[in-house]
């Protein structure tokens, strides 16, 4: 297994899990960080085994933002020729498994990005979440101003984007960021057993469903109810589809066989 320095990874049964572990820089994601996430969910996704990803921090932190320090003294032709944040930041969103990110404390800036750019959230009731860029002279890099409206709507997200304040966990979810909100010392149960139930399901029918989810960000409402019934009639050809109508017509527990 390979050696990580930021990161710190293990299996459950069907569920993969990664925790930032930068602990005196809460989780600040620096270029090592994201490089080894990177290669965390290439191995999960992967693994036949793996049915669903959880990524979290600390108690303190999920993650404080994207490693100021590290940024400070870049030029626009650096940033602009590496381009900075593209290359290994959107891997998270680019999984085909599910992943679940699970909050706790500080999710900001970068943090606040990488737990958008997971399926959902599950909060713990010490998280806050924020962008605060504009207080640093720039705005948001790594999908804060295009996730967040589409998360909070426009009003609120201009609110945090403008303003750079913190958002705690119970207005998270009353505007919809955070999909349910749950005490911080329940937080890795809540989110491990809501993994396991989704890697309990047939994962081809799980990456599709995801798939189709989020085609909803991405065309007009008919196209997309387009693609949701050709994908529908899809998932005639799976073996688990038809394992799952006669199981339910056996009154049986379906035996996937992820296929």
């Amino acid at each position: 297994m390979t050696a990580y320095e930021n990161i710190l990874i293990e299996t459950k049964g069907r569920v993969g899990i990664i925790r930032l572990n930068r602990p005196k820089a809460l989780n600040a994601l620096c270029a090592d960080l994201v490089r080894e996430l990177g290669q965390a969910l290439d191995g999960f996704e992967s693994d036949l085994n793996v049915g669903c990803v959880v990524l979290t921090g600390s108690d303190k932190a999920f993650a404080a933002g994207a490693d100021i320090k590290e940024m400070k003294e870049k030029s626009y032709q650096d940033v602009f020729l590496e381009d900075f944040i593209t290359v290994g930041w959107e891997k998270v969103s680019q999984i085909r498994k599910p992943i679940i990110a699970a909050v706790a404390g500080y999710a900001l800036g970068g943090g606040c990005e990488m737990a958008m750019m997971c399926d959902f959230i599950i909060a713990a009731d010490n998280a806050k979440f924020g962008q605060p860029e504009i207080t640093l002279g720039t705005i948001p890099g790594a999908g804060g101003t295009q996730r967040l409206p589409r998360f909070v709507g426009k009003s609120k997200a201009m609110d945090l984007v403008l303003t750079g304040r913190m958002m705690d966990a119970v207005e998270a979810e009353s505007c919809g960021l955070v999909s349910r909100l749950v005490p911080l010392g329940q937080l890795m149960d809540e989110a491990i057993a809501t993994a396991e139930k989704i890697a309990g399901m047939s994962l081809p029918a799980t990456m599709v469903a995801k798939e189709a989810v989020n085609r909803a960000f991405e065309t007009t409402l008919a196209e997309g109810i387009r693609f949701e019934r050709r994908t529908f009639h899809a998932t005639f050809a799976f073996e688990d589809r038809k394992e799952g109508m006669n199981a339910f017509a056996d009154k049986r527990k379906a035996a996937w066989k992820h296929r």
